[in-house]
């Protein structure tokens, strides 16, 4: 039973935009309290979800701000809490990929380091993940114990308090569909997705776990109140990325980038919001301005490096006009997309067109729903918004989101839209270029060169071809055959990126010609492990099987993870060609010395075929 949440929540008082007096001045610093839902949308009431159960969010939206353009950056969760921590976007630093380890610039600090330095308490219970090596000394504590109530008397605080129940694995145990508190016959279905019982069920039982969700919601509120700190602490609730039924997490989509964003003022600081209680916002936020808000908040401005700007307190920056996404690597799979929103469009970028959507990862398929979904398409049952997912991407797409909060109209192809996909188009490599997208060098060797330079100072080089890398990219997955010469020509480059890309581009394009058949295979002979494996791919994608076996081998061998997953995405589309190297994909189960989960997944997953 939660306990009644105090007076403070419900509120409705008019709040005013004052400026600073010297009286205001004289104010304490607040307390800054940030309560993080795991994989959710806005599955709440305030946000007009009508099937949702969310009384509390509800009245602390009716008390606080509301942002209706709130976004993550990544639509999982290791990248999108490095952008978090660091206030940059993942993808200019190496961390954009699920789950890395790759090292920043000394230089970079989390933002919780700049609070404790001017006087914070700073504590995080206690979920990090946050891609990249720890900054244990950004916390007074990190911990499942970790709490405000520690600091010292009058000591201002920044508490991040993580709920784990709406996590995407609440789904992988099915709740009996007679003890569902939302009914599955009513739930609320996305037009991408089936109408199935195993569908209806795991709907509505994910609306079940945002209601638990939101009781945890309540029981921290109500420790805040209790502890006399409510009318001194502004409140933040949001989600670390959008969720979770399939094509949500891990998707770039508005049902994986936009966010719930609820931020309550208490009155000693009711100067600093946005709106007047129970109010909305249309200004578009993104999770790389979290930080420097909070710094802004406490009066700090934003170290030079943050690419996030400030949009409450002191350094109040003026409104963007776009927030950005990005896909790199989900788990085992590979994937390249990025994507530029404003206030009703989303165009997003697939540098990785020939793979489908919905490629097979282990964690992902441990829902119900999403193997139902499988099920259904391989049996020929779903209708073409639905058997989307299961096919190849185009190069662009384009959705209005105000008539399509689905995203399944593309709207890319339709001359009436033409000049607002090539404006989109223009900001998206814009940014690419402002921020150096490290996303377009192959994660293989992302790998190798962070055991000695953070990836970020490595594109800053004054002698890398950062805008040839791109350029190739961009003309490799761009479906058009105008670019065949000239790709021809660059898999001999210098770079291995550009080779890289060059070779991808003869995959992606089709390119069967003897003169491209036989620069293929001299890439087989390719001094990197990684081009290599791209070549055999793309060798054996047109046609051509011999020789591959070989390349893909070595691959295997190599002492960098990535190079072996790299690998095992290539043969996982091979089928019974993929046999000579059975007993070697075996032999990555077993977990011989320098394996990692992801080695071990994707072999699992092609040992399974081949049984």
């Amino acid at each position: 039973m939660i306990k009644k949440i105090q007076p403070w929540v419900f509120a409705s008082i008019a709040l005013t935009q004052v400026s600073c007096d010297k009286e205001e001045e004289k104010l304490p610093l607040p307390n800054i309290l940030w309560i993080v839902s795991e994989d959710n949308s806005p599955f709440i009431g305030a946000y007009g979800d009508e099937f949702a159960t969310t009384p509390v969010l509800d009245s602390l939206a009716s008390a606080g701000t509301l942002y209706e353009h709130a976004f993550a950056t990544s639509p999982v969760c290791a990248p999108a809490r490095s952008t978090l921590i660091t206030g940059m976007y993942a993808n200019s630093m190496g961390t954009e990929n699920m789950r890395s380890n790759y090292p920043l610039p000394d230089e970079f600090q989390f933002f919780p380091s700049y609070l404790r330095d001017a006087g914070f308490y700073t504590t995080n219970n206690s979920k990090k993940d946050y891609n990249t090596i720890d900054q244990e000394e950004a916390w007074h504590e990190s911990s499942k114990t970790a709490t405000y109530l520690n600091r010292k008397p009058g000591q201002p605080f920044f508490h991040v308090q993580n709920i784990h129940v709406s996590h995407e694995s609440s789904l992988h145990d099915s709740i009996p569909w007679e003890d569902l508190k939302h009914d599955p016959e009513h739930v609320p279905i996305p037009d991408y997705h089936p109408q199935n019982a195993a569908m209806k069920h795991d709907w509505a039982q994910y609306y079940d776990k945002v209601q638990q969700m939101d009781a945890e919601v309540g029981k921290i509120l109500n420790e805040l109140q209790e502890s006399g700190l409510a009318d001194s602490t502004i409140v933040f609730y949001y989600s670390d990325h959008g969720g979770v039924v399939g094509r949500s997490k891990r998707f770039i989509f508005e049902s994986g980038l936009h966010v719930p964003l609820i931020i309550s003022f208490p009155k000693m600081y009711r100067h600093l919001a946005p709106t007047s209680a129970g109010e909305k916002t249309d200004r578009l936020v993104s999770f790389v301005d979290f930080g420097p808000t909070v710094l802004s908040l406490a009066g700090i401005d934003a170290a030079e490096n943050m690419q996030g700007k400030p949009f409450l307190g002191k350094y109040t920056a003026p409104e963007k006009d776009y927030t950005y996404g990005y896909r790199g690597r989900m788990d085992e799979k590979l994937d390249l997309v990025r994507s530029v929103r404003d206030k009703q469009y989303r165009y997003v970028r697939n540098y990785m067109p020939h793979k489908i959507y919905g490629q097979y990862i282990q964690y992902l398929w441990r829902a119900p729903s999403m193997q139902a979904w499988e099920k259904a398409f391989h049996k020929g049952e779903l209708n073409e918004k639905q058997a989307a997912f299961f096919n190849e991407k185009p190069v662009e797409e384009l959705y209005d989101v105000n008539r399509d909060p689905d995203n399944v109209v593309n709207l890319a192809g339709v001359e009436e839209y033409q000049d607002i996909l090539m404006s989109l188009r223009a900001e998206h490599e814009r940014w690419i270029k402002e921020i150096k997208d490290v996303g377009f060098i192959p994660e293989p060797l992302v790998e190798e060169v962070a055991v000695e330079k953070p990836l970020y100072e490595y594109v800053r080089q004054d002698d890398f071809p950062y805008e040839r890398i791109y350029e190739t990219a961009r003309m490799a997955s761009s479906r058009d055959k105008a670019y065949a010469d000239e790709l021809l020509l660059r898999m001999d480059d210098a770079h291995p990126a550009i080779r890289y890309w060059a070779v991808t581009g003869a995959l992606i394009l089709e390119l069967k010609s003897p003169s491209a058949i036989t620069e293929l295979k001299k890439r087989l002979g390719d001094e990197k492990a990684f081009v290599r494996a791209a070549a055999a791919e793309a060798l054996y994608k047109l046609g051509e099987k011999d020789g591959f076996i070989n390349a893909l081998n070595s691959a295997l061998d190599s002492e960098y993870q990535m190079t072996r997953v790299y690998a095992l995405n290539v043969i996982s589309q091979m089928g019974e060609d993929a046999l000579p190297l059975k007993e070697k994909i075996a032999s990555l189960i077993t977990g011989d010395p320098g394996t990692t989960v992801y080695d071990i997944r994707e072999a699992m997953n092609i040992i399974s075929k081949l049984e």
